[in-house]
């Protein structure tokens, strides 16, 4: 499930990310990317992982086409989480793309938000 949060930031999509990612959770965030795009050069995110046990195969392949369609269009993204592997993937995003990416543990999310803000 897919939770907005409030931001303050023109360009950010800020959620909590919790269960499973469904395609139609994933295209929801598409349709915010062109929102942001709209008026601005970048889009950063910050997403905050608590209990989230990753996609359905249509939501992982779905966030795939995402992805590869607005890669360069990607600022910087802070993953807050509670497990390894999301840690894994946030280093692994950071690989992939030119986005400045950072993970955060979930007792440092105010230190995320802070970063993501500035």
């Amino acid at each position: 499930m897919i939770q907005l949060l409030n931001s303050e930031k023109d360009n950010l999509i800020s959620a909590k990310i919790s269960g499973k990612i469904s395609k139609n959770e994933v295209e929801k965030i598409h349709s915010l990317i062109h929102e942001v795009l709209k008026e601005n050069n970048k889009v950063d995110f910050y997403f905050e992982m608590e209990d989230f046990d990753g996609y359905t195969l249509k939501g992982f392949w779905e966030d795939i086409k995402v992805d590869s369609a607005h890669i360069s269009d990607y600022g910087k993204m802070a993953f807050v989480g509670e497990k390894k592997w999301q840690e894994w993937a946030a280093k692994a995003t950071d690989f992939f793309t030119s986005s400045e990416v950072k993970y955060f543990d979930l007792k440092d999310k105010e230190l995320a938000r802070t970063w993501i803000a500035s």
